[in-house]
């Protein structure tokens, strides 16, 4: 019997098996995958639909995109949106959807932007910093680090990276662009963390939240998520499921937060009295959370901090 995993071509798609079955896909049903990567989850959730079924995807990156063109050409059930899945409203309008039976969001950076040094993400591969999920809008990493205030600087890297050092590294980015040339690629920005953090964390660069914190900045990602997380709600229908896959506490948190709030409704102020029917939500969260199985992780070290969770409209 094929598999989902065989079926999908992108062997690093994280949680691809359990993200299909959380999704509860029904054979006529419309879905959204908001995170396209290179396809893997489009195309196990495309194994799952019938001849009436379709699938809708969204992604920044123009590789992403060269990907997907020719999967709508092989498969009529499939359609692709350039642009963040923070347009959710937008995406469905163009579509003429109204709601949806399920949406998809496998968050942060993806496997190919990662392993390719030109996209600037990586502190382990020699490139231009850059960082950019859609490398045609927007300023790169090195655009904003030549420019952003020194204080901007270091509370990015705090908020984002939860880096206790990030006065100091913001310190150094500054004094290095003052005394020479600003940061152009991700070795020298890695070296200049390295030298500015005096602690290392065990088994962890010194360079790993600064590279995250500022990858999130540049790239809105929470912002976007917050955006998405509410569109959702009212595009859900009934039975309708938002499956969500996280990769850091930063995300993991906030969407932790939103379904908890979501399937409890907001709490009424204290003494105001309220009848069983108005202290019901239509959303429930399903199940716990689900994480990467030890054999995953051993295929793909990346899906070690993977954390998926699911609510759904009930009514």
């Amino acid at each position: 019997m094929t598999t989902l995993r065989e079926i999908s071509l992108n062997h690093d798609a994280v949680l691809l098996e359990e993200a299909v079955a959380q999704l509860a896909i029904q054979p006529a049903g419309r879905y959204v995958d908001g995170t396209f990567g290179r396809g893997g989850h489009s195309r196990a959730i495309l194994s799952q639909l019938g001849e009436s079924g379709a699938l809708m995807a969204v992604d920044k990156d123009p590789e992403a995109m060269a990907v997907a063109e020719q999967l709508v050409v092989e498969d009529p059930r499939f359609s692709i949106r350039r642009g963040s899945f923070a347009a959710l409203p937008e995406h469905l309008s163009a579509q003429q959807w109204d709601r949806v039976d399920g949406l998809l969001l496998d968050l942060g950076v993806s496997s190919p932007q990662l392993d390719d040094a030109a996209r600037g993400f990586s502190f382990m591969r020699q490139g231009p910093l850059d960082m950019r999920m859609d490398p045609d809008s927007g300023e790169s990493a090195a655009q904003w680090l030549a420019t952003a205030e020194e204080k901007t600087i270091a509370d990015v890297i705090f908020q984002y990276g939860e880096e206790r050092f990030s006065r100091r590294i913001a310190r150094a980015i500054v004094t290095q662009r003052e005394e020479e040339l600003p940061v152009a690629t991700t070795n020298e920005l890695a070296n200049l963390v390295a030298a500015a953090v005096p602690k290392r964390e065990k088994g962890k660069h010194p360079a790993t939240r600064t590279f995250q914190a500022i990858r999130i900045h540049i790239n809105r990602e929470l912002a976007d998520l917050e955006a998405v997380l509410a569109a959702a709600l009212p595009a859900l229908a009934v039975n309708g499921r938002l499956v969500v896959i996280s990769f850091h506490s930063l995300e993991d948190r906030l969407v932790k937060r939103f379904m908890r709030d979501a399937s409890q409704g907001i709490p009424a102020p204290k003494g105001v009295p309220v009848t069983a029917s108005e202290e019901q939500t239509p959303f429930r969260v399903v199940g716990k959370p689900v994480k990467a199985s030890r054999e995953e992780i051993a295929r793909n070290v990346r899906a070690r901090s993977a954390v998926m969770r699911t609510l759904e409209r009930i009514a």
